[in-house]
């Protein structure tokens, strides 16, 4: 489903003048970003789509880091696709305890696998559409495998980096669904950023601007920042 550009809601003088700003901020923003990180990559290690896909699904509560400490023995183990779709719950259980919720990731990925072999001959699914049909998968995980594994750039992907700073930097209200965060993103800035952005937010998330402690003395989008985050230092 491809988002749909659309004009902001009201039309008085102070919401034109308001969502200009937030434009310019925006452009402003994207130029600091992509010059502090001009060749942004996935966070998660993968060597093919499906080892991509099983990456997401493990980081679901669970730090990048941790899974790409655990993915390099997991894949040993069950090379491909066809060799989790044979795979016993309480084998992958094993293989992945330290992710957390290791029963509910094991049954997505065995199911998932399942119906890739069935429904897409051992095949990712390269749509939006068909990911989310996948069992773990819902929109964040699939704009991640579609932007990391192919190219695509169906709409962005929202996590908690995503959520948060785009919120202190006064892009999106506060409080906004995952969904309505990814929408507004994608009216501000070009659909050929969208995968490339959410890599800068999640490394600048990660280096300045982090959740308990951001690093506003020495932040280099002080100057398009309307300070929101000192305001709300719990997001």
């Amino acid at each position: 489903m491809e988002i749909q550009r659309s004009a902001p809601e009201g039309g008085g003088k102070t919401g034109r003048a308001n969502q200009h700003d937030t434009i310019e901020r925006s452009r402003q923003i994207l130029a600091i970003l992509s010059a502090l990180y001009p060749d942004p990559r996935p966070h998660l290690n993968f060597s093919s789509p499906w080892e991509l896909l099983v990456a997401t699904v493990l980081s679901a509560q669970c730090t990048d880091a941790r899974v790409n400490q655990i993915t390099p023995a997991l894949f040993r183990h069950l090379p491909s696709v066809r060799d989790f779709a044979r795979a016993g719950q309480e084998e992958v259980e094993g293989l992945i305890r330290s992710t957390g919720f290791y029963r509910n990731k094991a049954r997505h990925l065995i199911s998932a696998a399942r119906r890739i072999v069935d429904a897409y001959q051992g095949e990712v699914p390269r749509s939006m559409r068909e990911l989310v049909t996948l069992a773990g998968v819902a929109r964040k995980s699939a704009n991640v495998v579609l932007c990391g594994a192919f190219g695509l750039d169906e709409g962005m992907a929202v996590d908690t980096h995503v959520a948060r700073i785009s919120a202190r930097l006064g892009l999106v209200a506060f409080g906004l669904s995952a969904q309505r965060i990814e929408q507004e993103l994608c009216v501000l800035f070009p659909r050929a950023e969208w995968g490339r952005l959410n890599h800068r937010l999640v490394s600048f998330g990660r280096e300045v601007c982090s959740a308990r402690k951001p690093r506003c003395p020495d932040c280099p989008l002080l100057g398009c920042c309307p300070r929101i985050g000192v305001a709300r230092p719990g997001l």
